[in-house]
């Protein structure tokens, strides 16, 4: 259920962020952020929930982001509104890779934790419990 949930949120996510990017300037959301740390936060969040929805392909799922932070930048060329600029690129693609990074340590969180709550060790083994060495006597 929760890599469920996680996909519908990674593509909901993608879905806001091309409508944003895409759509005439006058419906583009406005807050108090500054618009560089605006577009980086949005690909460090849509590529860390893809990550975890598709922990198995991570890797390549991060890496089309980054080129698809590219591509969504480029087809703001289609409004006349709009502007493709090769920097609001770069920060996107940047926020992405922090956002695969970032993901992939949650996963490695999860998985650990994981494992601890099964008493289990990376390799799916029991872990024994080490023997402890009797204590001496005080004297």
């Amino acid at each position: 259920m929760t890599t469920t949930l996680l996909r519908a949120a990674a593509w909901i996510a993608l879905a806001a962020i091309l409508f944003v990017t895409v759509s005439p300037i006058g419906l583009r959301p406005h807050d108090v952020m500054p618009v560089d740390f605006d577009r980086a936060l949005a690909f460090c969040s849509l590529t860390a929930l893809f990550v975890m929805a598709y922990p198995r392909h991570s890797i390549a799922v991060g890496l089309a982001i980054v080129v698809g932070a590219i591509a969504i930048e480029w087809l703001q060329e289609l409004s006349p509104t709009r502007h493709a600029r090769f920097d609001d690129a770069l920060v996107k693609a940047c926020g992405a890779l922090v956002g695969l990074f970032l993901g992939r340590l949650l996963l490695l969180a999860h998985a650990r934790l994981r494992d601890n709550e099964r008493g289990t060790g990376s390799n799916g083994r029991m872990i024994k419990p080490t023997a402890r060495k009797p204590e001496a006597p005080a004297k």
